[in-house]
């Protein structure tokens, strides 16, 4: 796979996922142009993750029957529409519509991601997902500091129209310079969605698959709710200066990018008990926002890093055991991650509104303490047999 092609597809990723994400640091001023209650301010994360969830079953399939050159265009294409609504809405119910539609088609994430490991020679798979996938984290978290800049300069529906814009650009960029993928498969649609539904009881699957839903709900706790207290007494922080944060959450998550070179040297597992340890601690850091920011800042670092090695050890797990679908697995496996991120983004605005900070910071230490327990009961991918030699992958390291 050529640098330029992984460059292309990290790019796809962090667009569409943003379109999900990037009203996380200007709800306030969403909520409020649009006459949305705090407790309610969620949902605007939580319609585009439902949406979200509605394209991984009925779209993503799709990649194990047609070409994904295509349908990644394609899928662009319609985020560009459902952004571009959501930055016109005269009202709440618009801006929820447009969220929704461009969360159906913000699949393409997961398009490409079977693409690249459709791609990938088994000794590299690992390290492409790693490249490709840090275009996600850049997505979620470089986009709150863009957003947030964005705002405070045109208004929050100036983020929207950029999204737009660019998604419009890289549908035809993708169409004209990723190299066709067609498919020799003869498979029915309807046969492919039986299969996707086949994978939620096997055991290694539903494992890492409870671990996302646990772990995006946690991350969803933080992303969706540090908005509120941070522009709040004592720290009455604007949407630019909230949007920063988001630095320190790219930072840590990039820093776990190696985590898909661990996989192919068969740490997977492993990684993911550490990190998930890490995401405990993470959040006793965080629970500091009321009195500390370089506290924030830390558990910010540590959530992160956490979430990226656990999601790249995942994703590397789950296309090495059912190599002969990888669309369907991944579509399957982000099931858990978009009702996990929608849980943790309706219930963290929702316990502010009542507790306070402290109420997410529970939430979230719970969600994570969760996603450990899961993984120490989860069974181990059929063996040695699956993985490469360590020596081996080691001198490609």
């Amino acid at each position: 796979m050529r640098w330029t092609t992984r460059l292309l597809l990290a790019a796809v990723c962090g667009v569409a996922v943003a379109s999900v994400y990037a009203g996380q640091p200007v709800l306030g001023a969403m909520g409020s142009d649009l006459d949305v209650p705090v407790d309610s301010l969620g949902w605007f994360v939580a319609a585009g993750q439902l949406g979200y969830l509605a394209g991984l079953v009925l779209l993503v399939p799709l990649g194990d029957m047609l070409d994904r050159r295509r349908l990644i265009a394609a899928h662009l294409a319609l985020v560009a529409a459902g952004t571009a609504i959501t930055a016109v809405a005269p009202a709440a119910w618009a801006a929820f519509s447009g969220l929704a539609a461009a969360g159906i088609f913000a699949v393409v994430v997961q398009t490409a991601v079977a693409y690249t490991a459709s791609l990938s020679p088994a000794g590299e798979r690992g390290r492409n997902l790693g490249i490709v996938t840090s275009g996600v984290v850049i997505g979620i978290l470089g986009a709150r500091v863009v957003a947030g800049f964005l705002a405070d300069l045109w208004g929050w529906r100036s983020i929207y129209l950029a999204l737009a814009a660019l998604a419009g650009l890289l549908a035809v960029l993708a169409l004209t310079a990723l190299p066709a993928d067609v498919r020799s498969g003869t498979a029915r649609y309807g046969q492919v969605l039986r299969s996707l539904g086949g994978l939620f009881v096997q055991p290694v699957f539903l494992g890492r698959g409870l671990i996302a839903f646990f772990l995006f709900a946690s991350f969803g706790a933080l992303w969706s709710g540090m908005a509120l207290p941070l522009a709040g007494a004592p720290w009455h922080l604007g949407e630019a200066q909230i949007g920063l944060f988001g630095v320190a959450g790219l930072a840590g998550a990039l820093g776990a990018a190696r985590s898909g070179r661990w996989g192919d040297a068969g740490y997977a597992r492993r990684v993911t008990g550490i990190a998930l340890a890490l995401l405990i601690a993470s959040w006793a850091a965080i629970g500091q926002l009321p009195w500390s920011l370089p506290l924030l800042i830390l558990g910010v670092v540590l959530l992160d890093f956490a979430v990226q090695a656990v999601h790249v050890s995942n994703q590397h797990t789950l296309t090495t055991a059912y190599p002969d679908r990888t669309s369907t697995t991944i579509g399957a496996y982000m099931v858990f991650y978009s009702l996990g991120s929608a849980l943790g983004a309706a219930a963290t605005t929702a316990l502010f509104d009542a507790v306070g900070w402290i109420g997410s910071t529970v939430l979230g230490a719970t969600l994570a303490l969760c996603a450990l327990a899961v993984w120490a009961v989860t069974p181990h991918p059929a063996g040695r047999a699956a993985r490469r030699p360590r020596l081996e992958q080691a001198e490609k390291v």
